[in-house]
């Protein structure tokens, strides 16, 4: 489950607890861009939707699991 945020549709974890720092994400035009939400104001990554949905496959199936 994801929380949308009012900052420009980002989105985080709901696991996240407030004030803690994390991975976030939005949709963009042709694809979904990610950012470190201690430094939101840094580069963002880009991917394709492609890209995305291989990304959330793998993590569904386990592949990058510890």
């Amino acid at each position: 489950m994801t929380v949308q945020h009012e900052d420009n549709g980002w989105r985080k974890s709901s696991f996240s607890s407030a004030g803690q720092d994390c991975v976030e994400f939005r949709r963009i035009e042709g694809g979904v861009e990610v950012r470190n939400s201690k430094r939101p104001d840094e580069a963002t990554i880009r991917y394709t939707i492609d890209e995305w949905r291989a990304f959330v496959a793998g993590v569904k199936a386990g592949e990058f699991d510890v």
